[in-house]
């Protein structure tokens, strides 16, 4: 994944198409734009078969300006960034802040295709790709754009346990904004994997992971968590972070959060502090145990202009509302 920083210091997720996804939408962009731009010479060939020979070449030279370049450029600005071929393969064009592009980045987009994609066959765009980090060719480069993928495949996506309960909002006031993508990307695969990995090599990845984001964040990991659970709850306060942005304040607060940006509890209590490996059955750590509940006689809460008047039952007991009514002698 890439780290894009917003202008407010936001770190974004987004995950930048390579060359096979970015060369399949060109294809087919190129099918619709060339059978287009065919049957309108065509057109134009049985149309202005009278006419002087440089009419014809100048209509020519219009219509290739109009439909091979101008076509495209009409299109991803129209679209914000969807062309027929990015939409068939799940891709998008967008500013390197992550924004929309505009007129002026599909034009100098379009203008630096045609000559790198056109003139040159895409030799020049392909080589500009494979040398980016971010499969960027050049066109992307001056227009300040990136091509990304919209859709992630759902096999990809896993759960996140959640963190026990006194971590819940323990980091919220932690700068993530150090943490890179690739590190994010770490710890969730870390998590996701843990049952799958043996006991001492999960606790050793999680501890290494932990000594990383502590390095980036500035948070300790607090005294008596494991390192799986320090995780687990800056994982959960990242994606709360990323609910609110995109849902408003309300959304990812509180102690369901967890549930709303992604993160799943854990039903078999996995999460506490390290025990003897007794609990948690393939991570070494036991369940917190629950303060005790003090039991006593329930006590009625006093409402506004009810009050006892004795001791004793009846009128006058302890358990009788006055009511103002007063009855005959």
């Amino acid at each position: 994944m890439s780290a894009l920083v917003t202008g407010d210091a936001v770190v974004l997720g987004v995950q930048p198409a390579k060359l096979p996804s970015r060369a399949l939408a060109l294809v087919i962009d190129l099918v619709v734009v060339w059978g287009l731009f065919l049957v309108v010479m065509v057109g134009l060939a049985l149309t202005t078969a009278s006419l002087d020979p440089a009419a014809g070449r100048a209509l020519g030279i219009a219509a290739f300006l109009l439909i091979p370049v101008g076509a495209p450029i009409a299109v991803e600005t129209l679209t914000k960034g969807r062309s027929p071929g990015k939409l068939a393969c799940g891709l998008r064009v967008v500013r390197d802040d992550g924004g929309p592009v505009r007129f002026r980045h599909a034009l100098v987009r379009g203008a630096m295709g045609a000559v790198e994609i056109t003139l040159t066959m895409g030799v020049v765009a392909a080589i500009a790709s494979l040398v980016s980090a971010r499969g960027r060719r050049i066109g992307d480069v001056f227009a300040g754009t990136l091509v990304v993928r919209e859709r992630v495949p759902g096999a990809r996506v896993s759960e996140v346990p959640a963190p026990p309960s006194w971590l819940v909002g323990r980091f919220s006031q932690v700068d993530l904004s150090g943490v890179s993508d690739e590190l994010w990307l770490a710890v969730r695969q870390c998590l996701t994997r843990l049952g799958q990995l043996d006991s001492a090599v999960a606790r050793s990845m999680a501890a290494g992971l932990a000594d990383e984001l502590v390095a980036r964040t500035g948070a300790a990991v607090p005294e008596g968590a494991s390192p799986e659970a320090f995780l687990a709850a800056v994982v959960q306060e990242r994606q709360a972070r990323d609910a609110r942005r995109a849902f408003g304040s309300g959304a990812g607060s509180g102690v369901g959060a967890g549930s709303a940006a992604g993160v799943v509890a854990d039903p078999a209590g996995a999460w506490g502090v390290p025990g003897d490996g007794r609990g948690g059955a393939a991570h070494g750590w036991v369940l917190e145990p629950l303060p005790p509940v003090e039991s006593g006689p329930l006590q009625a809460p006093e409402r506004s202009g009810v009050r006892g008047t004795g001791a004793g039952g009846g009128p006058g007991g302890a358990g009788t509302r006055s009511t103002g009514f007063v009855p005959p002698a």
